[in-house]
């Protein structure tokens, strides 16, 4: 066993394999059935390249096999930081043929987070482009591995400079191996109980940590993830979010859609005209997306211009939609159910489904996929709350982990004493069954020991007609510790004053000590490598801005 993993107990384990949840088959194995099944039909879109369901598995088997000759071994930990191209989708299944487990980098990841994930999970590769935009990353990476012993090799999309590796070439050149080389690592060097890939915690605070998804509970979550999401043979999923991210790879995501014999199309941006343009062009039937990018989409003057009927489903996850938002959507994309969902890459997935009644949809994240997802709503004692009454969510199930890869000190503290994970999201259970996030435990305000839910005063803010998104974070202040500050972005030709605003939140009839105390226009949010807005950028502006020691006299 991989030291540093935490696996699942023994009788949960044996549970989850008599209900058919696990089916004890490594991903490399499950995968081998769906290339063979669906050999001729187009897998991946990318741009003008195109692959088929059997060209995907020949060039992660000859990809495979040549990583094998270059010494990456199985339970070897990779470090991929790829943007969203095939190439990524080649190396993932070339990694799980050879057992080897690739870390969730983002292409946004820079030196202090790379350098974490390779230090923490003792990396012996990294996969990066050779440049984006203005980056560099061969130098970056260059200087991790002289700071980590453990980093061996150098992969780069591209052509290959001094101690670098072509990823292009390693995909294209035949291997000197045979095919068999791999199919007996399989099962013995590594089996489906062990990590298939670490994805990354979505903490608020410092680097995000390792988790530890198995092959037998990240094939079933794709799997179960997929027949909510209503994916079939004849579906195309439009990725543009982080490729390497949960949702978009296993939620169902990229595994999801293969299972069934469906076509991926990726794109390396967000821009809502090129995002039609291939709606339109592929007929695309599904969307990921988050719900800071649906405010684009839907407010983009573009989107007239692009025959958008083929969309069937639009996925939103990340943070909460609010129901304008969505009730805007249905009205732009007219054949599309606006399915909410609340998931995270530790594991439980939670999705509004089709037929349930419109109060229901507008106003919860929808309820656990699996019949064992156990869920607790607690408080800080680790208590059950009353029905109906807020708690911290806690849960544990078949695909969701038991404690993050090598911090036992941390595990303690963000685990019950029975498994369950604490997830710092708060919530309440809807009477229909149905969840309803409340914000989370870290998302307060806290005013002069008055709590502040940041999430309800935006989604009140939301409501005034000039405001296209929010944002409320802490301001330091010295009587009352923290105030409020709300950061908007306005929609075109509008115009919003801080008293404006409180005279229309005091409408609403809520305590004053609940109004936003500054008010800051920007024109876009700085967004987390998840794609959420990200707050903790927002507060350390302000804070900066409200530092003396950053204001200069003349």
């Amino acid at each position: 066993m991989l030291d540093g993993f935490v696996p699942f107990p023994p009788a949960l384990a044996q549970d989850y394999r008599a209900k058919g949840y696990w089916q004890d088959r490594t991903l490399a194995r499950e995968f081998a059935a769906v290339f063979d099944r669906f050999g001729p039909r187009t897998a991946l879109i990318d741009g003008e390249r195109r692959w088929t369901y059997a060209q995907l598995d020949a060039d992660s088997t000859n990809l495979a096999l040549n990583l094998l000759d270059l010494g990456l071994r199985p339970l070897d930990r990779v470090v991929p930081v790829l943007p969203n191209v095939a190439e990524f989708v080649v190396l993932y299944f070339a990694l799980q043929k050879l057992g080897a487990i690739p870390i969730a980098a983002l292409v946004t990841h820079r030196h202090a987070e790379i350098s974490q994930f390779t230090r923490l999970a003792q990396a012996r590769c990294a996969v990066y482009p050779a440049q984006v935009g203005d980056f560099r990353f061969g130098p970056m990476v260059e200087r991790i591995q002289a700071e980590q012993p453990c980093l061996q090799l150098r992969l780069v999309l591209g052509e290959a400079g001094p101690g670098e590796h072509s990823l292009t070439e390693l995909i294209t050149r035949p291997a000197t191996r045979p095919p068999a080389d791999l199919h007996a690592l399989d099962g013995h060097a590594f089996t489906p109980t062990d990590p298939c890939i670490f994805q990354l915690s979505g903490g608020t605070t410092g680097i995000p940590k390792l988790i530890p998804r198995t092959h037998n509970d990240y094939a079933y979550n794709s799997k179960v993830a997929s027949e909510v999401a209503g994916v079939g043979r004849d579906s195309v999923l439009l990725l543009v979010l982080p490729i390497a991210h949960n949702l978009p790879l296993a939620c169902p995501g990229i595994q999801g859609f293969l299972f069934h014999g469906a076509t991926v199309v990726l794109h390396a941006n967000t821009r809502p005209a090129e995002m039609f343009a291939l709606i339109q062009q592929h007929r695309v039937t599904h969307l990921k997306v988050v719900p800071a990018l649906l405010i684009r989409l839907i407010n983009d003057p573009a989107i007239g211009g692009f025959d958008l009927a083929s969309v069937e489903q639009i996925q939103s996850g990340g943070q909460r939609m609010q129901p304008e938002v969505r009730l805007r959507t249905r009205q732009l994309f007219a054949n599309a159910f606006v399915q909410e969902n609340f998931g995270m890459s530790e594991g439980l997935l939670m999705f509004v489904r089709r037929g349930d009644p419109e109060e229901v949809l507008l106003e919860t994240c929808g309820r656990p996929v699996c019949a064992d997802d156990e869920v607790r709503l607690i408080d800080d004692d680790g208590a059950e709350v009353a029905e109906g009454a807020v708690g911290e969510l806690a849960c544990r199930g078949p695909y969701t982990l038991r404690g993050y890869f090598g911090v036992p000190e941390y595990n303690a503290r963000q685990f019950t004493p029975d498994g369950f994970y604490r997830s710092g999201d708060l919530m309440r259970r809807h009477p229909s069954g149905n969840y309803v996030v409340e914000g989370r435990k870290k998302d307060l305000i806290n005013r002069g020991g008055e709590k502040i839910s940041a999430e309800e005063i935006e989604n009140l803010i939301l409501q005034h007609p000039a405001v296209q998104n929010v944002a409320c974070v802490p301001m330091p202040d010295a009587a009352m510790g923290e105030k409020m500050c709300a950061y908007v972005v306005l929609r075109a030709g509008h115009t919003l004053a801080l008293k404006d605003l409180v005279a229309f939140l005091l409408t609403h009839e809520i305590a004053k000590f609940k109004l936003p105390e500054r008010l800051e226009v920007v024109a876009d949010f700085p967004v987390s490598t998840f794609g959420k807005v990200s707050k903790k950028a927002l507060a350390e502006r302000i804070a900066a801005e409200l530092n003396p020691q950053n204001t200069h006299q003349d």
